[in-house]
């Protein structure tokens, strides 16, 4: 299994670079990039997962039985592959690849991800799953899920790189979803020879690289980047992203949330009181139940 490597920079156009530790889940790995103790959060997202490239056999598949959540949005983008979401509202909902799927907590929601449906099942899954934290003011507000299909997901092509906007303001864009403060995320897809200029437009911004590598510069310096690496910008300098031959990345980026925010389990608040109760409502089976997987749930994991 791989050990996470936390490098911090006092110069050139990186702050941190951060590779991942594997996580084997029978067969199928997960990559956390944060939340680590040196890297708490990129803007609002507080919590970054790769999930795979696996292959699955016999329709097997990711599956995560009912768990809630308080006080975050997911964000779930696939490369390849489909996962089967169901939530407490009664959504029922393929996510395939290239489509957002933006899901708020708020006050509460359980959701499970299940293995695809035959006509929607393929053997290769790749993908990330995001949490973002919510405003002080949007915490506690009605759960709700969006589903943006790839078709609709807006898209530009400059210098040998397709950009597609996938939540909030990414590059000047509007995104597929419009997030719940300033943020960005993007998907880059590189043709050999591409290059994408960053801008200094948020306070924290980070290059995860998904396939091949990046050369990112800056008057700051340069850096190469290997897959499977997020790397941090240093704030204030524009950067440019360079692909020798074909590579894909995502941007993640936004503002800083004014006060703290506390993650406990697969709750976010900031209050550390409202993780206290949330967990006490999960163990008192006070949440809703997710229509057609009601049989079923994860376990409180506490501390």
């Amino acid at each position: 299994m791989a050990e996470r490597v936390h490098t911090a920079f006092d110069e050139g156009p990186l702050t941190e670079l951060i590779r991942p530790k594997e996580k084997d889940l029978g067969g199928f790995f997960v990559r956390r990039a944060f939340p680590i103790v040196k890297r708490r959060h990129v803007g609002p997202a507080v919590f970054f997962d790769e999930m795979g490239p696996a292959t699955f056999e016999g329709g097997a598949g990711v599956d995560v039985r009912p768990h809630p959540h308080v006080g975050l949005a997911t964000i779930t983008y696939l490369f390849e592959g489909a996962i089967l979401h169901r939530d407490s509202l009664g959504t029922k909902q393929h996510i395939t690849p290239g489509a957002i799927n933006w899901m708020v907590a708020g006050k509460g929601i359980v959701h499970s991800e299940r293995p695809a449906e035959p006509e929607y099942w393929t053997p290769n899954l790749h993908g990330l799953q995001l949490w973002v934290a919510l405003p002080t003011e949007r915490e506690e507000e009605e759960p709700s899920f969006l589903h943006v299909p790839a078709a609709d997901v807006p898209e530009r092509r400059a210098r040998g790189v397709t950009l597609r906007s996938l939540v909030g303001r990414p590059f000047g864009m509007d995104g597929g979803a419009p997030g719940a403060s300033p943020m960005g995320y993007a998907d880059a897809l590189f043709d050999a020879g591409g290059a994408l200029e960053v801008p200094p437009e948020y306070d924290e911004r980070a290059l995860f690289v998904v396939r091949g590598g990046l050369r990112v510069e800056s008057t700051a310096g340069v850096r190469e980047l290997e897959r499977g690496s997020l790397a941090l910008l240093r704030p204030g300098e524009t950067v440019t992203a360079f692909a020798g031959a074909k590579a894909r990345a995502v941007y993640l980026a936004g503002e800083v949330h004014p006060e703290p925010r506390f993650l406990d389990w697969n709750f976010v608040s900031s209050r550390r009181e409202r993780l206290e109760q949330a967990k006490a409502d999960w163990r008192a089976r006070a949440f809703p139940l997710v229509p057609g997987d009601e049989r079923d749930r994860i376990p409180l994991v506490d501390g």
